[in-house]
C-alpha cells in the first residue's frame, strides 16, 4: 500500500487522472452492459470516455483540494462555528455538502455535455436523477471520502463514480428484466 500512497502524494493530478479513467469508464461500460444487454460503446468510444473521465479528475482533484479551504475560510469569517474544522466528520459533511452543492451542479451538467459530445448526440434526460444523486449519494458518499486520510480521498471518490454507474443501471431496469 506504501507505494500507492507515494504514488498519489508524489503525483496528485497523474494519480486523479489515472484512477478516474479506468473506474469511471469501467463504470460506464458496466452500467450500460446491465442496463441494455450488450456491449455498450465499441473501443474508440472507450478509449474516448477514458479521456473524458481524465478530464473531468482534474477539475474534481482541484475542488477536492478548493473545498477544503473553503469550509476553512467560512470558519475564518464567522460563517461556520470553529467545531466545523475540528471536528473530523463535521469538517468531511461541510466539505462535501459545499462542493456537491456547488460545483457538483456544475461537474453534472459539465459531464453531460461531455458525454454528448463523446457519443455524439444530444441527450438531456434524466438530467434531474443525476442532479438529484447529488443529495441522496454524493453528500454522503463525499462525506465519508472526506473522513478518510487525504491520500484515499481521490481513489474512493473514482470507486464512487463506478457505484454510482452500477446502482443507476440496476434501477433503469424494469422489473421484468431483474426477475
Amino acid at each position: 500500500m506504501n507505494w500507492y500512497v507515494d504514488f498519489v502524494r508524489d503525483f496528485p493530478f497523474l494519480s486523479a487522472i489515472i484512477q478516474f479513467s479506468i473506474l469511471g469508464t469501467l463504470g460506464d461500460f458496466v452500467s450500460a452492459k446491465i442496463a441494455r444487454f450488450k456491449t455498450p460503446f465499441p473501443p474508440r468510444i472507450a478509449f474516448m470516455k477514458a479521456l473524458e473521465w481524465a478530464f473531468l479528475a482534474i477539475f474534481i482533484k482541484i475542488a477536492f483540494i478548493g473545498y477544503q479551504g473553503f469550509v476553512s475560510a467560512l470558519v475564518i469569517n464567522g460563517v461556520l462555528p470553529s467545531f466545523f474544522v475540528e471536528n473530523l466528520l463535521l469538517n468531511a459533511f461541510a466539505r462535501s455538502l459545499s462542493m456537491n452543492l456547488q460545483f457538483g451542479v456544475f461537474l453534472v451538467l459539465f459531464h453531460r455535455l461531455l458525454d454528448n459530445f463523446v457519443l455524439q448526440t444530444v441527450n438531456w434526460k434524466n438530467l434531474d436523477k443525476a442532479l438529484i444523486s447529488l443529495i441522496w449519494f454524493w453528500i454522503p458518499a463525499h462525506t465519508l471520502t472526506f473522513a478518510l486520510p487525504k491520500d484515499f480521498q481521490i481513489g474512493l471518490a473514482a470507486l464512487w463514480s463506478f457505484m454510482l454507474g452500477l446502482l443507476l443501471s440496476l434501477f433503469s431496469r424494469s422489473p421484468q428484466e431483474v426477475k
